[in-house]
This record gives C-alpha cells, structure tokens and sequence, in this order.
C-alpha cells in the first residue's frame, strides 16, 4: 500500500512538471510559428445559420450588435468565467439581427482578433475555441460578407491558426465532449476553406475514431448518460447536414451511427416525452429538436424494450423504466450515478416514482452527496452506495469500484408486465446479492415490488433502507394506521403499502433541475439485514 502512494505520488509530481513545460511551450514564439503556417484558401462554403438550430438556445427576440459593441470588452477582467467562456465562444452571434451592421460585427472581431491572436490558456480552450470557429462561419452573412480585402485575411488566418492549434491539441484533452465539439469545428473549416487534406480528411477520421471509442455495440453511449446521447446525436446530424449541404460525400458511419443513436433517441425520449432521472441527466425538453428532425426528414423508431442497460416498457398510459445496466468503466464514469435497480413509474405522462438527480457542479459538497445510491428509487444498505465513486486530481468523481449486474429478465404481455434483475454491490462488504422484481398489473392499476436480499459466505449484519422519490410538486401522507402513504398527483391518487416492515416519509433534495436543488419528499422502508435470505414486498396502487 505504501509503495502504490509512492508510486501515485511520483506519477502526480511527474504529470504537474509535465504540465507546465507544456503551458511554456504553448506560450512560446517557437509554438506560435508551428501553428502560423497556413495556406492562402479563402472561405468559399457557408453553412445555412438555421443548421445550428439543433445545438443553439438563443433568445427567439433577435439583437442588434449594437448591444454588444465594446471596444475594450476583451479586456475586462470583471468577467466571471462562466460568462467569459460564452462571450469568447460567439454563440451570443445566433440571437444578432441579420439586419444589425456587418460593420460593428467586424469591428468587434477585428478587435478580438487584434487582443488574442496568440494562443490563450483561458479563452484558446477547445471548447471555447471550436464555438467560437463554428459561430464565426456559420455567421458569415454578418462575420464575412462586405468587408475589406485586409479584414477577410485576417479573418481566414486566425480560424486557420486555431484550427491548427486544435489539430495540435485535441488528442490530449480527457473529455470525449470537447473532443466532438473540436471535430465538428475542424471538419466545418475543411469544408468551408474547401481544405480537405489538411483539415476535413482530419477531422472525418478524428470523428471515426471518437464514434469508435463512445459507443457500444449497440450504438447507445458507453458513459450509459442519457444528456451525451441527446449531445452526440446533435453534433453528428449537425455535421450530416454540413455534408449534405456542401455537397460532399457523407461517410456510411455516420448514417449507421445516427441511425442506432436515434433510435435510442426515440426509446428515452420520443417515446415517453419525460426526462428521465438516471444516471447525470437533468430535466430537459428537445421538443424543439424533435421539429428540428422533421424539418430535415429524420424519423426514428424503436420496437425493443432494453438498450443501453435500461429496460422500458410502456402503454398508452403507463411507463415503467428500469436500470438495469451494470456501471460504465471508469473513463466513461464522470456522471454515473449509483443507481443499480432503480426504477421510475409515469401515469398520464406524470411521475409517480422517480429519481432525484445530482448536482452537476464539481466542486460543489451537494454533488459528491447527490451521486449516491440514496438519491435513486432503489436499496442502500450501511449508509453506502452500491457503487464506490472516487474523486480525481480534477475534483471529478468516477467509478473507483463497480457493480455487477449478475441477471435482467423482461416480460411483457398485454395487460401485465415483469422486470427482474440483481447485482452484487453489496456482495464483498455485506454478503448480500440485491435481486428486485417489479410487476404491473394494468387492469388494477398496481404496481407490485419485491426487494430481495440474499444471503451469502462472508454476510455482516447492516442497516439498510429501500427509498422511493417524488417530484416536489407531489403531496405525500401517511395513514393513520401508519401502514400504507397517500400519494396525490395532479391527475390521480395513490396508495403506498407494505405490510411487514416499517416505512417513513423524510424531505430531502431534488436535484433534477440542472445546478439547482429544491426539497422533495421520500418514502423509506428501514430494517435489518438478517443472518437468511429476506423479502420486502410493497405496492403501489391507484386510489383515485
């Protein structure tokens, strides 16, 4: 053990030295020729701005750039970093009146360019940067178009600068998102400059190997996170459509990628029209994207019942949705909750039962907490996660130890549905395999659980608690004869039952609204774990 902290330790002191001859070495004359050396292409391809639609949230009520025409606000050092990173992207150019001056629009680029031609740690970053590319040509009809000889010069070598500080970068980056992000820009200049040696051959392989690394056989991401396989499937129909557009060949995995991806779109989303709570993702509306899809002729259908490792099964008025997936690997494991066996239950495209979410920002305390197995509609036994996350240098809490789902079974016929599956995170620690069954019973409206724990060799005694979450719209209450909770919904009522263990109602906190929390409710069942295998059964049936 010591050695391993010795060797971890070197490693660490290694990879901060590392860190900084690279920061030099960037900010050095010697780097910035390397990525001065351009070609003398001017921008001939000009994507159609609405392209953008499906990655851009921007105020329906355009701007004039008039609004935004500071000289000195490339300076400005009262920024917070948040809002340095999106006046820097450019983004803020989609929501710019096209009747607003080609002018002042160049103006302020000019000046931009003029206060960081050179690369810049805070704002040469590759997710700021790659926008901030994406914005500028997309935007030609007020970046562009009516300027001098001397400005479109400038204009062409600065992308082409960035660009190549981004081909010189973007193997190095952790984050599998900027890398997509950076792969779109480079593949938008290729086209645009008409460049495809150099950039567009690049960024098309780049693409293959990120479609390559990312998904699973099945074309569902490998991180099991809901918000990356709403991202991905953006950016690819995106650059599909730049293709498209610009009259180029688009390479067959990219349909076949899109293909399995929107499929999978359509089983978590289309189909159900509710965000689901699993696993990082937070409440969300791709209505707008649905039309997107449309608009451009993609239609996505799905007749299974499990992908991804999650099982969903569904009438006209009811869903049911499992997780019953084991844990990403570790490098896939950023937003991984531990939430092995939860479930979520939707009446009328209402949630009965959900899960709470996390809070996303890092270095928050709130979300190491909300990661927790507590924080899903499944068991935790000991205070503890059936899943053990680590943090890394970077704050960032990833699958340090893992679960394993051992068996998942799934029936369905026309008015009863089964879903059944167990795993061993409790197994090492505790001695126990937690093994859950759910049936729906549509005629009578009941939804009937069943946690069981089974006993094995090395089996230690421990708390343990069975939680189900609510949406904080939803009123809760206990009966009199404390054996069974009210349930009221907007459009129904509900009756909570278990007969042989205690159950509790106890706030807590949702966090299914991105960055932010409010208090919730919760229905907990509590006991002991027993030196035999145990049973707690419980229902929930509609009252009204």
């Amino acid at each position: 053990m010591i050695i391993k902290s010795s060797f971890n330790q070197i490693n660490e002191f290694f990879l901060l030295v590392s860190n900084h001859l690279r920061k030099f070495y960037l900010n050095s004359s010697l780097y910035n020729n390397k990525i001065s050396k351009i070609n003398d292409k001017d921008l001939q391809y000009t994507p159609s701005p609405s392209l953008l639609d499906c990655i851009i949230k921007y105020d329906k009520k355009k701007k004039n750039i008039e609004d935004y025409f500071i000289n000195s606000i490339w300076t400005n050092t009262k920024i917070n970093q948040n809002d340095y990173k999106k006046l820097h992207s450019f983004f803020w150019l989609f929501s710019i009146d096209l009747k607003s001056s080609k002018k002042v629009t160049q103006s302020i680029i000019l000046n931009w360019i003029d206060s960081n031609q050179n690369y810049n740690q805070n704002n040469w970053e590759i997710d700021t940067l790659s926008k901030r590319i994406i914005s500028w040509i997309s935007n030609s009809k007020l970046t562009y178009e009516e300027s001098s000889k001397d400005y479109k010069d400038k204009f062409n070598n600065i992308i082409k600068k960035q660009i190549n500080h981004l081909i010189n970068e973007i193997d190095r980056s952790e984050s599998v998102d900027d890398k997509m992000i950076g792969c779109s820009a480079i593949i938008i200049a290729g086209l645009s400059f008409q460049d495809k040696e150099n950039y567009l051959n690049y960024g098309l392989n780049l693409l293959k190997k990120i479609i390559n690394f990312s998904f699973d056989q099945d074309g569902f991401p490998k991180s099991r996170n809901f918000r990356q396989l709403f991202f991905y499937l953006k950016y690819l129909v995106l650059i599909r459509e730049w293709l498209k557009e610009s009259q180029n060949e688009i390479p067959e995995y990219i349909n076949e990628i899109i293909f399995h991806l929107g499929n999978a779109y359509n089983f978590v989303w289309q189909s159900i029209k509710q965000p689901l709570l699993f696993n990082g993702n937070h409440e969300t509306d791709h209505s707008d994207f649905d039309q997107y899809l449309e608009k451009y002729g993609y239609k996505f259908n799905n007749k299974i019942n499990f992908i991804g490792g999650y099982a969903i099964l569904k009438n006209k008025n009811f869903a049911l949705i499992m997780d019953l997936g084991s844990p990403p690997e570790k490098k896939f494991s950023s937003n991984y909750q531990s939430g092995s066996l939860s479930f979520e239950f939707l009446y009328k495209n209402q949630k009965i039962i959900c899960n709470s979410g996390y809070f996303q920002k890092q270095n928050h305390q709130l979300n190491q907490i909300s990661k927790s197995s507590a924080n899903h509609s499944t068991l935790v036994v000991d205070n503890r996660s059936s899943t053990k996350l680590k943090k890394n240098l970077s704050g960032i809490s990833k699958v340090e130890k893992g679960s394993k789902i051992l068996k998942k079974k799934i029936f369905t016929e026309k008015n009863y549905w089964n879903i059944n599956g167990s795993h061993d995170g409790y197994l090492k620690e505790y001695g126990i395999i937690h093994e859950r069954e759910i049936k729906f019973l549509s005629d009578a409206f009941k939804l009937v659980g069943q946690d069981k724990l089974i006993k094995k060799r090395n089996f230690k005694s421990s708390n343990f608690e069975i939680r189900f979450h609510f949406l904080p719209n939803i009123k809760i209450t206990k009966t009199q004869d404390n054996r069974s909770i009210l349930i009221e919904l907007e459009n129904s009522g509900w009756k909570f039952f278990c007969k042989d263990h205690n159950i509790y109602i106890e706030t807590g906190l949702y966090f299914g609204k991105k960055n932010s929390f409010t208090e919730n409710q919760n229905i907990f069942i509590s006991g002991i774990t027993q030196n035999e295998d145990q049973i707690i059964k419980w229902e929930i049936e509609k009252i009204a």
